[in-house]
């Protein structure tokens, strides 16, 4: 099966999707194409490297084509990226592959600059569609990585450090990482930091913004707090999450990914 997953910042509401599946299906008429999500935050190139890297493990081995792209027209590469379990991620090298391949281990990195696997006419700022998404359809074609471009050194791709917590003996300074559209508030903080507080489910836990002070009990589900009730609950990816029981976490805050939360025991 040719498999090509899709993730962007690209949203729905434009031609963009749409124009990168086209150009992949004249290339590889047979090629399925998997979209992941489009709804990263514009230019959040963490965001989307994150999940991008929480995703893989649940996709198809096949060809992995992200975009999230704010240096787009500028110096940084185009690449394709083979790892030892046989999938290649596409995309800009500026870090959002980088998560996700690392995880599963590195095997050869090639920049895209041969022309023949590009559209003729490059735009300055949609790659997407001239650059990436042609070289993803030509692998799920069965084209040689090695044949797109040059090898590139994988020591020398750029990467991103994801923030670690701090865990101290009575709070945890954590960074969020991801609001979702639900404004669940994904933090870099584990179930492991928070069981380091001496907490267990049921125990309440104060959340200290930069001017507010919030109140939420430690969940193990959405249905451990009556509607409305803030909860810290681990999600699917094992981050420690804020939420608000039939309600938006995000919108109550004012938080968004980058902020900064301390998790203390009250």
């Amino acid at each position: 099966m040719k498999v090509v997953t899709f993730l962007t910042d690209f949203g729905l509401q434009d031609d963009f999707v749409g124009t990168c599946h086209g150009v992949m299906a004249r290339i590889t008429p047979d090629v399925r194409v998997i979209d992941v999500t489009h709804g990263i935050e514009p230019q959040a190139v963490m965001q989307g490297a994150i999940v991008l890297r929480n995703t893989v493990p649940y996709l198809p081995e096949g060809v992995h084509l992200a975009v999230v792209d704010p240096g787009v027209g500028g110096r940084r590469r185009a690449v394709a990226v083979r790892t030892r379990d046989g999938r290649t991620f596409v995309g800009p090298d500026n870090g959002l592959l980088m998560l996700a391949a690392d995880s599963a281990g590195v095997e050869v990195a090639h920049e895209l600059s041969v022309p023949r696997f590009r559209l003729a006419d490059v735009s300055h700022t949609f790659h997407a569609r001239d650059i990436f998404a042609p070289a993803a359809a030509h692998l799920a074609g069965g084209v040689e990585i090695s044949e797109l471009g040059p090898a590139v050194d994988p020591a020398d791709l750029v990467r991103i450090d994801v923030p670690a917590p701090v865990v101290g003996r009575s709070q945890i300074s954590s960074t969020v990482l991801v609001v979702d559209r639900f404004g669940n508030i994904a933090t870099n903080a584990t179930r492991e930091n928070v069981a380091a507080l001496g907490v267990s489910a049921g125990d309440r836990m104060e959340i200290r913004l930069t001017l507010d002070r919030y109140y939420a009990v430690l969940a193990d589900t959405f249905a451990d707090a009556g509607p409305g009730e803030l909860i810290l609950y681990e999600d699917s990816y094992g981050l420690m999450t804020l939420a608000i029981s039939n309600g938006d976490a995000a919108g109550l805050t004012g938080v968004t990914a980058g902020s900064e939360i301390r998790i203390a025991v009250t």
